[in-house]
């Protein structure tokens, strides 16, 4: 069954224009037209264009590019500027440029007047050099001459029904209309597939957005899309999954902060998380993420930083001043700094440069700092759709993403962070804390997704070699002590400490005379015993000795008692 379905499924073209392969599913319509409409300077002859290029460059498949508009030699020039060498691919038989000039006013539209002479010149050029592909630029020029709607209609179908018949992979641009979609309203009903470019003022931002209205038998994405214009061509901006399927690691890394890894469990945070810093003015957001960045770069790992509030230069004197050295990295290659004020582009493009940027530069970790200043160019809704949008393209790709934000109150409910905070992996809550008519800073961890960690709040310190959490410091009433406080308490502890070392060390000394005297005393009564010993025992030995000598008297007496007996 799934075979069968396979064989019924329609064939694509693939556009290698960058992300539109994506919401196409594939790629345009194989051997079909396809309508490309939108007002001026939209980027209608950019795509066209593009579609014959990265055909000729990436599948071998040449292409004709037919222009009622501009010249050959204009679009020579134009399609230079993004890098594109049309002359180059025309020499090696990939490119056919052919500009037909169409002008009212030299000629006059007759009953029997129609495209066959187009058709003749289009399909020498196609046969020329084997195309599979063609881009006609624009029909409002080519149809400019005819004033019978009828003939218009007719040469209209027969124009895309003739582009199937050659088997062309065709893209036809047309100018967007008043209360239609093109001018004539026609095209939009015989093209197989119809894709619609904006370009849209927003609060003095522009932004260019893509949109496929229709196309015949295949799915597509059916959202607005922004798409940017630079130097290399067209990008399109689709929206990422919605279906959570991105991958997890259980790899820890290192925060580069020793004690605020012990923090997360002892063994830092998953790889390819998302994690939050927030906290009020001069708190040292941007400083845990340069420790963040510093750590991942020691790894020899890439990271790339998007700064919305300093310059490159100016991060990178900053943290030195706290002992984190950023330029070597940079000249290593291992880190970029991209600096961009957000009122320099819609939402939508900041997002879609972030995106380019993350795939040239393949970076392991992300960091954005501060994600707060985007408000200026959007509601905090917009702020947490294009930051979904982003994260879960980081997490596709297993990147770890850094955001930092500003908030206004030092409270829970002033670190919604733009209301992202549900989206975030690991959230670091920095804060001041008032005691003794000073501020100090701390840190929490207010969660962290899938590991153990910790509820205590602990002092940092921004120092000469950079980020130093405290361990934990209770007073006497139990309260977490600070700054001066905690250096106050510290003193009167050492002062009792050392009070209390000398009065140990004068009662070890009164001790150790009392021990003297008493071994004195004891040796004095063991001389004394030992003599009253040796005396008792010389007593013992005279009283021995004098019961010996009367024994051995009477036992003599006796004997001679009986010797003297008569017999």
């Amino acid at each position: 069954m799934n075979t069968t379905l396979k064989e019924k499924s329609l064939e694509k073209t693939p556009t290698g224009i960058a992300g539109l392969d994506e919401i196409t599913y594939g790629g345009l319509p194989k051997s079909r037209p396809t309508l490309v409409c939108g007002s001026a300077g939209s980027g209608k002859t950019l795509l066209a264009m593009e579609f014959l290029i990265e055909g000729a460059r990436k599948y071998g498949e040449p292409g004709v590019f037919m222009a009622f508009e501009e010249t050959e030699e204009e679009l020579v020039k134009n399609f230079a500027s993004l890098g594109f060498d049309l002359d180059c691919l025309e020499a090696e038989n990939k490119l056919v440029v052919d500009y037909v000039h169409i002008d009212k006013s030299e000629y006059e539209e007759t009953g029997e007047y129609d495209l066959e002479g187009l058709f003749i010149r289009l399909g020498l050029a196609i046969d020329s050099i084997g195309a599979k592909r063609v881009a006609l630029d624009t029909l409002e020029v080519l149809f400019s001459g005819f004033q019978n709607e009828a003939i218009l209609r007719s040469e209209l179908r027969r124009l895309f029904s003739w582009l199937k018949d050659k088997g062309v992979t065709a893209i036809v641009t047309g100018e967007r209309g008043e209360s239609s979609l093109t001018k004539y309203g026609l095209e939009e009903y015989v093209a197989d597939c119809v894709i619609l470019l904006d370009n849209r003022m927003n609060e003095q931002i522009a932004t260019r957005y893509l949109r496929i209205i229709k196309y015949r038998g295949s799915k597509h994405g059916t959202n607005e899309y922004p798409f940017l214009i630079e130097e290399d061509g067209i990008s399109v901006m689709p929206i990422t999954s919605l279906s959570l399927e991105h991958k997890t690691s259980v790899e820890r890394l290192s925060t580069g902060i020793e004690r605020l890894d012990m923090m997360f469990g002892g063994k830092g945070y998953y790889r390819g998380s998302s994690i939050l810093i927030s906290g009020t003015a001069g708190t040292g957001k941007t400083s845990f993420a340069a420790e963040f960045g510093r750590a991942a770069c020691e790894r020899k790992e890439r990271c790339i930083y998007f700064a919305f509030e300093e310059s490159p230069d100016q991060i990178v004197r900053n943290m030195r001043s706290i002992g984190i050295e950023l330029q070597p990295y940079i000249d290593a290659g291992l880190m970029q700094i991209n600096a961009s004020r957000p009122m320099a582009y819609g939402l939508e493009m900041h997002l879609i440069m972030m995106r380019r940027l993350i795939d040239k530069f393949e970076p392991s970790m992300v960091i954005i700092d501060p994600i707060s200043n985007l408000t200026n160019v959007g509601t905090e809704i917009d702020v947490k759709f294009t930051l979904t949008k982003l994260i879960d393209y980081l997490k596709l790709k297993n990147i770890t993403a850094v955001c930092t934000s500003l908030v206004e109150h030092e409270s829970m409910e002033g670190s919604n962070a733009q209301g992202i905070s549900s989206l975030i992996d690991a959230w670091i809550n920095l804060r001041f804390f008032e005691n003794s008519n000073e501020r100090n800073r701390g840190i929490s961890v207010i969660k962290s997704r899938g590991m153990a960690h910790s509820n205590q709040i602990r002092e940092y310190l921004l120092t000469d070699h950079g980020v130093k959490i405290e361990d934990v410091y209770l007073g006497p009433s139990g309260s977490l002590l600070m700054g001066s406080s905690r250096a106050a308490q510290e003193a009167r502890e050492m002062a009792e400490a050392v009070v209390q070392s000398q009065n140990t060390s004068r009662k070890k000394r009164e001790l150790e005379s009392k021990l003297k005297t008493l071994d004195a005393q004891i040796t004095a009564l063991i001389s004394e015993f030992e003599m009253q010993k040796e005396e008792l025992n010389k007593l013992t030995s005279e009283d021995e000795l004098r019961s010996e000598v009367i024994a051995k008297e009477k036992s003599e007496m006796a004997r001679i008692r009986k010797a003297d007996k008569p017999v």
